[in-house]
């Protein structure tokens, strides 16, 4: 049901009828007061994403959509904030566009003339152009058929919905791929890297779209229509394909289009155009586009190497000072002097675990420990590997320690292990036993070729015992809830960069409030506080920061910590009886 109602005024806009319901934002048709048609999108603060809001707590799709000023971009027109059944709103106004979509008019012709398709694609690529052209370029990555309108005054192509558009200063981290359309996705956007490339490659699978009716490489796969992981990896497999051109006779699709499209759609970066002009000229003939090198048809590998060389390390990490230099001894020192340790005749570490509960910084503490090896780091999750096909499951492993091996020195971490190598003598599938086997097989000597493996579980009672025996991951580390000291430091942390912090912050006030409450609910904690500081047009004050708090739980119970501890306890005793160690903390 629609948040606003007919006739309900927003600011100097009365709601003329809504357009469509999407999962953190609504679209309207409005009118001022001289009775001028305009679309409005509100936005559900609580609903967003924390990807979707800049270094400043402001909405990102507002930042970027003041900054646009082209004829083939929807125009801003303004933007206001307001209370709806007790919940915070923003709402941006654009300029109306009496139209339709490119999917709306494609689907209701029934198909689009080449000569159309290529019009439509160039006043596309002139928006983009400017985009990538801006000071700070802007990458749109959700360029659809959906999200371009046709103004039907002029013909013109307009790029609307900027939900997904990010700088192209920003991080990997701030890319939100949840929603988009994966057959429109380049391959490195399933990574969470967004370039101009990845925007061109998009304009591609659009140009593809308009002529033939489909997305490049589609495929008809209803039993996975709710399984979006496992439609990628099906999309990932057809593109190891050439792409085939539908329509062989279609008029006006000659030899230089096909090669076009095929240098739009490369799924080697370094084989597409390098520029929306380049683009352009194709279409229109101004540059002629050989066909591409067979080696381009090959699908590249899927990496998520990060290569966090450049960070602190342990300098990142606060308590936990016995723990560290444990490592420091047990691993990172053999790690860093395989050599010298194999004189002595002491065995390489292959692999460690981080257990605990949810929210306490696994993730982050592996970071820094691959900071401190000096390594590269390769993040998987069970999803990334696990798959509904035979064998396949296994060939993920084997690829994932083959891509490994090639970036070595490198730290992979596999986040909820427990998933991926579950206790065989439970009640499992007989292909989750294969994958165990495979991951049994696959950390053999690692650590002397330059691999260590660090799994995080939040249940390591449910883990094969194989997996945590010498030789695989042999070191067990419980990460807990952040102690008074940690819990300091990361409210010092998450708060030393905002600009807008009010001078007076009690830390150690803050420490003593927040006892049982993990990492991440810290970081929460500061970001909510933030943002009641940018609603209220105030700094962050020490007041802001307390009412927060009390309206915020601990996400662990002292229940769940203390089966948490009984679980560290029991499991250490299984395992090789360890010095009580201090919880984990950052800096």
């Amino acid at each position: 049901m629609p948040t606003l109602s007919k006739q309900q005024a927003i600011g100097p806009y009365a709601v003329a009828f809504p357009i469509k319901d999407g999962n953190y934002a609504e679209t309207y048709r409005v009118k001022d007061v001289s009775g001028k048609n305009y679309f409005l999108k509100l936005l559900n603060y609580s609903k967003l994403n924390h990807t979707q809001f800049d270094e400043n707590g402001e909405v990102l799709e507002l930042v970027i959509s003041k900054q646009l000023n082209h004829s083939n971009l929807t125009h801003y027109q303004d933007s206001g904030e307001l209370m709806v059944n007790g919940q915070k709103m923003v709402y941006i106004v654009y300029d109306f566009i009496s139209g339709e979509t490119l999917a709306q008019k494609t689907g209701r012709e029934r198909g689009c003339s080449v000569y159309d398709a290529k019009q439509y694609v160039v006043g596309v690529l002139n928006g983009v152009k400017y985009l990538h052209s801006l000071s700070t370029p802007i990458i749109h990555n959700e360029l659809t058929t959906e999200n371009v309108m046709l103004d039907m005054k002029s013909n013109t192509p307009k790029i609307i919905d900027f939900g997904y558009a990010r700088f192209l200063t920003q991080s990997r981290s701030s890319f939100k791929k949840d929603g988009l359309n994966p057959y429109y996705m380049a391959p490195e956007a399933f990574n969470g890297i967004f370039t101009v490339q990845s925007d061109l490659y998009s304009v591609g699978a659009m140009l593809y779209h308009l002529l033939f009716g489909l997305p490049p490489y589609y495929v008809s796969i209803p039993q996975y229509q709710t399984d979006r992981i496992s439609i990628v990896d099906v999309i990932m497999n057809e593109r190891q394909k050439t792409l085939p051109m539908l329509i062989k006779d279609k008029p006006g699709l000659d030899e230089q289009l096909e090669n076009t499209l095929r240098k739009a759609l490369a799924n080697n970066v370094d084989d597409r155009f390098k520029s929306a002009d380049d683009f352009i000229k194709a279409l229109n003939n101004e540059m002629t586009v050989e066909a591409l090198p067979e080696k381009s048809k090959a699908m590249p590998k899927r990496k998520d190497t990060e290569r966090p060389k450049t960070g602190s390390g342990f300098a990142d990490v606060a308590g936990m000072d016995e723990l560290k230099e444990q490592m420091r001894l047990e691993v990172i020192d053999a790690l860093n002097n395989v050599e010298k340790y194999k004189e002595y005749g002491i065995t390489i570490p292959n692999g460690m675990l981080l257990y605990g509960p949810p929210g306490c910084g696994k993730t982050y503490f592996a970071k820094k420990f691959a900071e401190e090896v000096g390594s590269n780091f390769l993040v998987k999750t069970p999803a990334d590997l696990k798959s509904r096909y035979v064998n396949a499951t296994q060939e993920n492993i084997k690829a994932m320690f083959e891509e490994a091996y090639e970036n070595a020195p490198t730290i992979i971490f596999i986040d909820e292990i427990n998933e991926l190598v579950p206790d065989r003598n439970a009640d499992i599938h007989e292909m989750a036993e294969s994958a165990v086997n495979e991951m049994l097989s696959q950390m053999d000597r690692t650590g002397e070729k330059g691999v260590f493996v660090i799994g995080a579980s939040n249940l390591p009672q449910k883990i094969d015992t194989a997996i945590l025996r010498a030789g695989r991951l042999e070191k067990h580390f419980y990460v807990g809830p952040p102690d008074f000291t940690a819990r300091k430091l990361l409210f010092e942390m998450y708060l030393k960069n905002r600009k807008a912090l009010d001078f007076g912050i009690d830390y150690e006030k803050l420490a003593r409030m927040t006892e049982n409450y993990v990492s991440a609910d810290i970081q929460l904690i500061v970001d909510d506080a933030a943002r009641q500081a940018l609603y209220r047009k105030e700094k962050i004050t020490m007041q802001i920061l307390e009412e927060t708090i009390k309206n915020k739980k601990p996400s662990l119970s002292l229940e769940q910590i203390n089966q948490y501890n009984t679980l560290r306890d029991n499991f250490e005793g299984i395992a090789e009886k360890k010095p009580e160690r201090k919880p984990i903390g950052f800096k």
